[in-house]
């Protein structure tokens, strides 16, 4: 497996490349991980199961779109692939440092700078990608109320239901969701998709992201998922807010944006998460 994987490397590097040392790391529950070395040289290696490739590839192409944007650092992709048994992700390695309030702040700015690039005119993706191990939608639509309440609230009502979790009904649900968003019409920004604590890291006191679920939508959506598991400090939110201001409205919508968020976890892990989106549901809807 390894031999194939350096030989990966080599082809897209053009260079010769062998894996003299590897070590396994810790902190993900989704993929294996690992840290390869050779010839002074380091790369980061996802492995999960072969039929994992498309949510390596999708991870892939997230993580050149975020990089071409040139306002927040994120990990170099170097190639992705299948062996005979395992999928595989080929990145930089990136040896992260301790967190640090400069750093926190330099995120904010950068974040903010990021959504306000608004090349694209709808909400979507070019391609469908995953939230952790949940396949997320993303086809293009102009609206975002309905993006929102369709793909995102509706989605997830559905995959629950179909693993016989029903939090009510879904079409009535996504009407009153579309409604509460009916006002509100954001530009569409590039997101990460994903951006919680466990997703961000600093390298020489600067910010690095990864794990990205990619796609365009309302820039709040990013910026209310950094507050539901593991508020980021009040550095990143006052810089943010110098940078790019939040709309009115943002504190009434957050807790409809991490809804998705919540029923997602609902829906991977089961437990105190079904509570919590019941009473979510509740709060915003009934």
């Amino acid at each position: 497996m390894w031999q194939a994987i350096a030989d990966n490397i080599n082809s897209e590097l053009d260079t010769d490349f062998r894996v003299e040392d590897k070590t396994q790391l810790t902190g993900g529950d989704i993929n294996l991980a690992f840290k390869i070395s050779g010839g002074g040289r380091d790369f980061f290696v996802k492995l999960n199961q072969r039929e994992q490739l498309e949510q390596f590839e999708t991870e892939a192409l997230g993580l050149r779109t975020l990089r071409q944007h040139h306002c927040i650092r994120v990990p170099n992709v170097i190639c992705y692939g299948q062996t005979i048994d395992k999928a595989f992700l080929v990145l930089e390695y990136l040896p992260l440092v301790k967190e640090s309030g400069t750093g926190w702040q330099q995120l904010g700015q950068q974040l903010a700078l990021l959504h306000q690039q608004h090349e694209q005119a709808m909400f979507g993706f070019d391609w469908d990608n995953a939230i952790g191990r949940t396949p997320q939608p993303n086809k293009w639509q102009s609206n975002w109320s309905s993006f929102f309440s369709e793909q995102r609230l509706g989605w997830q009502l559905q995959l629950l239901q179909e693993q016989s979790f029903g939090f009510g009904n879904i079409d009535y649900l996504v009407e009153q969701c579309r409604q509460r968003l009916a006002h509100h019409q954001p530009a569409p920004s590039l997101l990460h998709g994903d951006l919680w604590r466990g997703n961000v890291g600093f390298i020489a006191g600067s910010p690095v992201i990864y794990d990205p679920a990619c796609y365009y939508g309302d820039q709040e959506t990013d910026v209310a998922f950094s507050s539901l598991f593991g508020r980021f400090p009040e550095a990143f939110y006052q810089s943010y807010q110098q940078f790019n201001k939040l709309p009115d409205g943002f504190e009434q919508r957050k807790d409809l944006y991490n809804l998705y968020h919540v029923l997602n976890h609902a829906y991977l892990f089961r437990g105190s998460f079904l509570i919590q989106a019941q009473e979510m549901i509740k709060q915003q809807f009934y």
